[in-house]
């Protein structure tokens, strides 16, 4: 198969991961910086142009689509799918995951476990927003972030308050959580491929931070995830619709709770867990390639 890794950074561990194994399984493996790509949009002939010339003949794309660039990211995404290529993450899915609230909505729905959440943006009822969750201390978040930026532990009611005017006065979108004191600054993601978990680790804050993401400089160990915790994660990555995530997860003392459900995870639990996950992905993605093209073959 012709596979496209659309990636900003052909250096991304993650990145270099994924080429080397669809490399090894005998695929034509491309990396496309997919912000510089721009298609043209006309009735039946949908065109994606690269560094000057129309992408043709690729059969899969694996989106590595960077938070800051999801609309942008997303359209390309799109643009192939009108094409009929196989995406590993569709399109929609990358936007529904990368909107905390609407993420939160669906797993709600789903009956996936959630910390109690509020939504905010220009309400003064500062007061009945934190009631609502139980009281300090909470967890104030920018609605759209990433990385574990723009997150904010507020500890008592007086420093919430002033978080919450802060954004009030300056218009943002805010989600305020219950603060799970018994799980502070440890977390468990768990990497879900085609609805089965296959590594998972444990990431806990090497200081006071009760951030637990590694990109804050938390410190991941292998663990081993109860029946509960496996089925949550498989749970949330179904509601979610995508077959390949990160389903970040807390333990607390009423069952886990999921945080976040990451639809571009980083590669680096590898390192931790010592399990082949890039190959896991890639034999997936051949999997659902070929289910496709026997199903556009049936239409046509």
């Amino acid at each position: 198969m012709n596979i496209a890794i659309l990636s900003k950074g052909p250096a991304n561990y993650s990145t270099k991961r994924l080429k080397e194994e669809a490399l090894k399984r005998g695929h034509k493996v491309q990396v496309i910086n997919y912000s510089k790509c721009y298609i043209t949009v006309e009735k039946g002939n949908p065109v994606i142009s690269y560094k000057g010339e129309e992408l043709r003949d690729i059969d899969v794309v694996i989106p590595r689509i960077a938070s800051n660039l999801t609309k942008y990211g997303s359209s390309i995404v799109r643009q192939f799918e009108t094409q009929n290529v196989f995406s590993s993450t569709s399109s929609i899915s990358l936007v529904r995951s990368r909107d905390k609230l609407r993420s939160m909505q669906i797993m709600a729905k789903a009956g996936v476990g959630i910390p109690k959440t509020v939504f905010a943006r220009e309400t003064a009822d500062f007061d009945g927003v934190l009631e609502q969750v139980g009281g300090a201390p909470v967890i104030i978040k920018v609605a759209r972030g990433t990385h574990g930026n723009g997150v904010v532990l507020a500890e008592t009611h007086k420093a919430a308050l002033a978080v919450m005017r802060a954004f009030y006065v300056e218009s943002v979108n805010f989600l305020v959580q219950e603060f799970i004191k018994e799980s502070a600054g440890v977390d468990i993601r768990a990497f879900v491929v085609n609805g089965k978990v296959v590594a998972s680790m444990m990431r806990q804050s090497l200081d006071d931070d009760f951030r637990s993401n590694l990109h804050q400089g938390g410190e991941g160990i292998p663990v081993k995830l109860t029946i509960e915790e496996r089925r949550t994660a498989q749970k949330a990555a179904k509601a979610m619709g995508l077959a390949i995530c990160g389903v970040d997860m807390m333990r607390s003392d009423h069952g886990p709770l999921v945080l976040e459900v990451n639809s571009s995870p980083g590669f680096r639990i590898e390192k931790v867990t010592g399990y082949n996950v890039a190959e896991k992905v890639i034999e997936y993605v051949e999997m659902a390639a070929k289910a496709t093209r026997r199903k556009d073959k049936i239409g046509a």
